[in-house]
């Protein structure tokens, strides 16, 4: 019996040197090198130079809605479409009496040159042209208020509204990301201030890609985050890649920091 515990406790014991073993080698992580998992590496994050959130401008009801998730977009096009019934009519009406205030000063004038008319009518004449010039520019400003345009060539990025929507003023309609070259974000460490300058050399290796890419510092900010004791950083990639998009993150190195 003795014998028996004894083989029985050996068996035991191998056993567990075996799952030590295994487990040691298992606990291992694989050896990268992108540096992704070092915590003390410097997040980048790719963002666009131009980028803006689209809100309607004036109450109504949108009738026309073109702008679609991904869609590319050119500068001046029209997004969307507000019902724009109302004001137009407040602009016919003031295009009407704009005409008719206009055929009252001719007539003023007439009657002035027979000494029909004093001046102060005259001038009164004038004045209300001039009070109907300023209701129809508003009017045809209100009506620049029915569309949404774009500002700048690009991607629609989110919609927040949709067909037949009954929208106020400010309500956001569309975030609009401009075309071109992406930026860069990235804080680092304050210590590094005095090496990294406007034009210093950064590499980029972003997580999606796998690839590093060069680039170059373009603006510095001028307060250092007491709390993190960091300082906020742009650059701007030397060249344009297709395969990046706004949004991708990686982490940045600075050969001349090294």
């Amino acid at each position: 019996m003795r014998r028996y515990l004894i083989e029985h406790a050996q068996v035991l014991l191998a056993v567990a040197l075996i799952l030590t073993l295994t487990n040691g080698h298992a606990a291992k992580p694989a050896a990268t090198g992108d540096g992704f998992d070092d915590p003390n590496a410097i997040r980048v994050l790719l963002a666009p130079n131009l980028e803006t959130t689209l809100s309607s401008q004036m109450n109504g009801t949108i009738t026309d809605l073109r702008a679609t998730l991904g869609k590319q977009v050119a500068r001046n096009a029209v997004l969307a479409q507000l019902d724009c019934a109302e004001v137009q009519a407040r602009a016919n009406v003031a295009k009407a009496e704009l005409s008719m205030a206009r055929q009252n000063l001719n007539a003023k004038r007439s009657l002035r040159a027979l000494n029909a008319a004093g001046d102060i009518e005259v001038a009164m004449s004038a004045t209300e042209v001039e009070k109907a010039q300023g209701a129809l520019s508003l009017a045809n400003a209100q009506l620049g208020y029915c569309r949404v345009i774009a500002p700048f060539s690009g991607r629609v990025a989110k919609v927040y509204v949709k067909p037949y929507q009954t929208v106020s003023a400010g309500t956001p309609v569309l975030d609009l990301v401009g075309d071109g070259a992406l930026k860069v974000r990235l804080n680092v460490p304050s210590s590094l201030m005095v090496k990294l300058k406007q034009g210093a050399r950064i590499d980029i290796t972003i997580h999606e890609t796998g690839k590093t890419y060069p680039a170059h510092v373009s603006a510095v900010n001028a307060r250092v985050d007491a709390v993190a004791q960091t300082v906020e950083l742009e650059a701007q990639l030397d060249s344009e890649h297709p395969e990046l998009v706004a949004g991708m993150s990686g982490i940045a190195r600075f050969p001349a920091a090294q």
